[in-house]
C-alpha cells in the first residue's frame, strides 16, 4: 500500500496548505487519499484485531478499554496485549506491528506533509494509533495540544484519518482554528492538557468548531492545535479513526525519569506502554 497508483489521490492544494497555515488543520477529501474500498479495509482491519482474530503480535500493541462512564479518568490501563474480544477499545497503539497499516502511514502524500513540515531529514511516528468511540460510549478527551515532555522536541504534524462518518452526535473531534499560532498553552502538564483556566481562557465555545467528517477523509492538524472530543450519543454508530503523529526522525527520549514518573503515576492519563519507541517512515533524502 506503498505507491501512489495503489493509494489513489492528488497532492494538497496550495489553498490546502494555506488553511493549515492559518488554522492549524485542513480536511482532505477522499479521493486525495484513498481510493474505493480501502477505508473498507482500514475499518475491517481494525475490528478483526480488536477482536482478537487478526494474525499479529498482540504483546506489542498498546491496546487501552473504553471508560464505562465517559469519563477520561476511567479509561482502561495503557498496557500491551489484548483484552478480550471487543469492539469496546478506546485506544490501540503501536500499528506499524501490522502490514496493513504499516503501509498506509507511507502513503505519498503524507510524505509530501512531513517534507513540508521536516524538510529532507528522516521521518518517524510517533503514536501510530486508533481512535474509537463505541455507539452509546466513549470517552470524554479533554481540551489538549498533542506534544509530550518525554520527547526533546515537538511533533509538528498528525494525519487523523476517519474510518465513520463523524458529527456532534457521534463524538467528533473539535478544534479552536488559529490556536497553534499561540504556542504551548500549559507546559507544565505532561501531555499539554489544559487546566479549567485555561479552557476559560482559550476555548469559548463560540471559537469551537466541529470537524465533522465522512468516513475516508483526511484531517491535517498541527500538533499546537486545541482540540477535544465528548462521547458517543449515537445509539449504532460508532466513531473510528486512525491517527499519526509524524515528527523529525533526528527526535529522542529526553528526561527518562520524568518519562518512567509519568508512566508510574496513572496507567490511564499517564504515558502509554511502548510510547518511547519510535517508528522510521520516511529516510532522509539525500
Amino acid at each position: 500500500m506503498a505507491d501512489s497508483a495503489e493509494h489513489g489521490g492528488s497532492l494538497v492544494t496550495e489553498a490546502q496548505w494555506e488553511k493549515f497555515d492559518q488554522d492549524g488543520y485542513v480536511v482532505l477529501e477522499p479521493f486525495q487519499v484513498l481510493p474505493e474500498g480501502a477505508v473498507d479495509k482500514l475499518r475491517n482491519r481494525i475490528d478483526e484485531i480488536m477482536l482478537g482474530k487478526a494474525d499479529l503480535d498482540y504483546s506489542k500493541l498498546m491496546m487501552q478499554l473504553d471508560s464505562e462512564t465517559g469519563r477520561y479518568e476511567d479509561s482502561g490501563e495503557q498496557t500491551l496485549g489484548h483484552k478480550g474480544s471487543t469492539l469496546n477499545y478506546r485506544k490501540i497503539q503501536n500499528l506499524e506491528h501490522d502490514d496493513l497499516f504499516r503501509g498506509y502511514i507511507s502513503h505519498p502524500l503524507f510524505e509530501q506533509a512531513c517534507r513540508r513540515s521536516y524538510g529532507a531529514e528522516s521521518v518517524s511516528a510517533f503514536r501510530i494509533m486508533f481512535f474509537n468511540k463505541p455507539a452509546g460510549k466513549g470517552t470524554n478527551l479533554p481540551w489538549h495540544q498533542d506534544r509530550w515532555h518525554h520527547l526533546d522536541r515537538d511533533p509538528l504534524l498528525t494525519v487523523w484519518t476517519a474510518l465513520d462518518d463523524s458529527s456532534p452526535l457521534n463524538g467528533c473531534v473539535q478544534v479552536i482554528p488559529g490556536s497553534h499560532r499561540n504556542g504551548v498553552v500549559n507546559k507544565a502538564h505532561h501531555s499539554s492538557f489544559l487546566t479549567d483556566e485555561q479552557v476559560g481562557e482559550h476555548c469559548p465555545a463560540a471559537k469551537t468548531v466541529n470537524l465533522e467528517l465522512v468516513a475516508g477523509q483526511v484531517a491535517l492538524l498541527h500538533n499546537w492545535t486545541l482540540h477535544r472530543s465528548g462521547t458517543n450519543q449515537s445509539k449504532d454508530m460508532a466513531r473510528r479513526a486512525f491517527s499519526v503523529n509524524y515528527m523529525d526522525g533526528r527526535t529522542q527520549l529526553a528526561n527518562p525519569d520524568k518519562h518512567q514518573e509519568h508512566m508510574a503515576v496513572n496507567k490511564t492519563t499517564g504515558y502509554a506502554e511502548g510510547s518511547s519507541y519510535f517508528h522510521q517512515v520516511f529516510p532522509a533524502v539525500e
